[in-house]
């Protein structure tokens, strides 16, 4: 059910949701440099391990996976249980993957790299129900810019990566150690500090947000539409409501788009010959533009709605897409996958909070379980298709796929907009008929 808060008058943020909230921001900073890892390093590893591009999407593809696979069912454990359990079970999985991903370049193993790359997607898609627990500490018109201050955390992350990298290529030298592997033998410690502050955040957010009439004392719950009220959580609501629908599918769509341009940023700046750390500082650009600008784009969705920021951000993945595709200078392929971070980061972040607008507390994690589910599986479909097609058909056939998956929610969205025009002037030709 969309609802709106009775008093939009409420700005202040309560003492005790600002420290839960950056204790959770702090943890995405020390947390978030893995995921960098996993786009930028694994597509790399997977070319030194099998000498062929063929799977090289292996690292979309089994984020997306583990996405797939764990998270409803982790969404579902944080509507029980509460959302610091289920974010706590997340990073123990994802410290427990780093180790089995940095060993397998020791081992010169295939199989091991992509157990622990499973293992590890599935830890940190646990860890994503911070998202929830940051929506649930906030009103609704309040919740955009909420995401927005929980993502700049991750953009501590994304200045980690590169330093850890370059001290890891510097330090693998001395000691005689694979330098694409030893990075992530360095995640374990962030990962028990990000654990350390997600145990000090008290109460837990779903208590908060069954509740947020005791942090917001001018905050009067809003009563459900009438014949609105659900005994039990049913997915398929969310793709019969026809916002929440565009927000899964744009959603997707600026995924699986970034999921491509994550792997051929990689591969085209490595096929011209620059090194790993020109390619992680291209990277870093590229998780700049997922992070350093998503406070605005929080607070726009909360001022001018979510979809005029949801659509606007798929297109700009769009043109970023094309940029790292069929641009060959250094400079334009890095802001090309600059403006998909970008565009993704609206595109998320707006979709995001309007699947959270629509679900109650106590189903909100299976709610952004579900849009996280179909995200995955658009990972997994695209890396599927890129390595094959990077393979047979080169990078351009790949930036081509990326910039047609965008095309759909915003074809999606010019067929909804063309049938409401058509609906009002039927409506007014049989009025005018009477």
């Amino acid at each position: 059910m969309n609802r709106t808060l009775r008093s939009p008058a409420i700005t202040r943020i309560p003492p005790l949701i600002k420290r839960n909230t950056a204790l959770f921001a702090l943890t995405l900073a020390f947390t978030g440099s893995g995921m960098n890892f996993a786009f930028m390093l694994v597509p790399l590893m997977v070319l030194s391990l099998m000498s062929a591009a063929t799977w090289s999407g292996l690292a979309v593809g089994l984020m997306g996976l583990s996405r797939f696979l764990v998270a409803y069912p982790v969404g579902k454990i944080t509507d029980t249980y509460g959302r610091k359990p289920g974010v706590l079970f997340g990073l123990v999985l994802g410290l427990a993957g780093t180790i089995v991903v940095g060993s397998s370049m020791s081992l010169r193993s295939f199989p091991v790299l992509v157990a622990g790359m499973l293992v590890f997607g599935m830890g940190m898609n646990a860890a994503q129900q911070l998202r929830v627990a940051a929506a649930d500490m906030f009103p609704s018109h309040l919740r955009g810019q909420a995401l927005g201050y929980l993502a700049m955390g991750s953009m501590v992350g994304v200045l980690l990566s590169p330093i850890l990298i370059h001290i890891s290529e510097a330090l693998a030298q001395r000691i005689g150690h694979e330098p694409l592997g030893l990075p992530w033998l360095l995640l374990p410690v962030l990962i028990v500090a990000g654990m350390a502050l997600v145990a000090f955040v008290r109460p837990d957010p779903k208590e908060i947000g069954m509740h947020l009439e005791r942090y917001y004392p001018s905050y009067s719950p809003p009563s459900p539409p009438a014949g609105a009220k659900r005994s039990r959580f049913i997915a398929v609501a969310l793709l019969r409501h026809i916002p929440t629908r565009m927000a899964i599918v744009t959603n997707c769509a600026a995924q699986g788009n970034m999921s491509i341009v994550m792997v051929l940023t990689s591969l085209a700046l490595d096929h011209q010959g620059h090194s790993l750390g020109m390619i992680a500082i291209s990277m870093a650009f590229h998780s700049a533009g997922m992070y350093a600008f998503s406070i605005p784009f929080g607070k726009l969705a909360d001022r001018l709605g979510r979809e005029a920021v949801m659509f606007p951000g798929v297109a700009t993945t769009l043109i970023g897409a094309g940029m790292v595709a069929f641009t060959e200078p250094y400079w334009a392929i890095t802001l090309g996958t600059f403006l998909v971070g970008l565009g993704w980061s609206a595109a998320n972040i707006a979709a995001t909070v309007a699947i959270a607008d629509y679900a109650e507390t106590i189903e909100r994690g299976r709610a952004i379980g579900v849009n996280d589910s179909f995200a995955g599986a658009m990972s997994v479909a695209m890396a599927l298709l890129t390595g094959p097609l990077i393979q047979w058909r080169g990078l351009p056939a790949a930036g081509l796929m990326a910039v047609l998956v965008a095309l759909v929610p915003l074809l999606m969205l010019l067929t909804l907009r063309a049938g409401e025009r058509s609906a009002r002037r039927k409506a007014l030709a049989a009025r005018s008929a009477r």
